[in-house]
């Protein structure tokens, strides 16, 4: 048997339990992803991202979301509080690189090897204000050029990046947090705005999906939707490892285990699973099963691209950031 076709996240405290260690050895997820809850200090944190992997036995991936502003789990005083990725952005592609280079730099001291990041969806001006100041900018051309520094910068930190949220967020006035997103674009204007970024970008090994609806071209959130997918495989050309948003979100309907079915049926690889208990993530790893032949080939492809980081003098770097941003302070 292969892992599971989860990322999972439901670790409740700083240290991981006995009953966590075993559940986890048990259901084999493929990574981890941690939060605000799970983060203490370096020392703590590196024990916990040594003791899921010795749960499952292998080098699993841990990922987290760090993007900056207020969509970031590790902070002061032991990690760097980052702005909000829109307010740097006319610092233009240097300053980008350097920032998500430092921030997976510090990421990867812990042991964590991914990061959730980055946000390619294009701003608009009605955009909700959960996402809007996490974007890169407001037309496609300028999220593409400065989503590339990030995923360049995060890739020579030894840190696999995650593009999201496939195939763009950037139109929702909703939060999917909390309901489902309805947009009625037509498909050529998405196609020349919303999915520009990630199509430039389809080589990134890893990416995550969208809990919206597309009217226009499916009745099913883009998570569920086996159109969706195959646009972001084919329209979008992206053949890296797929997951979901966070199967919790309220913007999916049924039961939690109804939605990784959906999601899986419909074409993602992982299946994204944040908060909740054992009890909780029991019927999702059920639903999820293994890794697929494709997604197992997505996942080793995805690994590959995990490498040391260069060797950089990060007081340098940070020097150089903060003299290349210090006029949108």
């Amino acid at each position: 048997m292969g892992a599971s076709a989860t990322i999972l996240g439901g670790i409740a405290g700083m240290d991981l339990t006995a009953a966590e260690r075993d559940f986890f050895r048990a259901a084999d997820p493929w990574g981890f992803i941690l939060f605000g809850r799970n983060v203490g200090s370096p020392d703590q944190l590196r024990r916990l991202t040594g003791d899921l992997r010795d749960a499952v036995g292998r080098d699993a991936v841990v990922t987290v979301d760090q993007e900056g502003g207020r969509v970031q789990r590790l902070r002061a005083p032991h990690w760097t509080d980052w702005p909000a990725p829109l307010d740097q952005a006319a610092a233009g592609p240097r300053a980008m690189w350097l920032r998500y280079h430092l921030i997976g730099r510090e990421l990867r001291a812990v042991g964590i090897d991914s990061n959730c990041a980055p946000t390619l969806d294009v701003a608009q001006a009605d955009t909700h204000p959960f996402l809007r100041n996490r974007c890169l900018g407001a037309d496609p051309g300028t999220v593409a050029m400065l989503g590339r520094a990030a995923a360049d910068g995060m890739l020579a930190a030894g840190v696999l990046p995650v593009m999201k949220h496939m195939p763009g967020h950037g139109r929702a006035i909703a939060d999917s947090h909390h309901g489902l997103p309805t947009v009625a674009a037509a498909p050529e204007e998405l196609e020349a705005i919303d999915f520009a970024p990630f199509r430039a970008l389809n080589d990134l090994p890893m990416g995550m999906t969208a809990h919206i609806r597309f009217t226009a071209l499916d009745d099913a959130p883009a998570t569920a939707s086996t159109r969706m997918i195959g646009l972001i495989r084919d329209q979008i050309g992206f053949d890296g490892l797929l997951m979901t948003d966070d199967i919790t979100m309220n913007a999916l309907s049924g039961t939690e285990a109804e939605r990784t079915r959906a999601s899986i049926a419909a074409g993602c690889d992982l299946v994204l699973h944040c908060n909740g208990t054992i009890a909780g993530m029991e019927p999702v790893v059920a639903a999820a099963g293994d890794l697929s032949f494709t997604a197992q080939r997505r996942a080793d492809a995805a690994l590959a691209q995990r490498r040391a980081p260069l060797d950089h003098d990060p007081a340098a770097l940070m020097a150089e950031w903060r003299g290349l941003t210090a006029a949108l302070a």
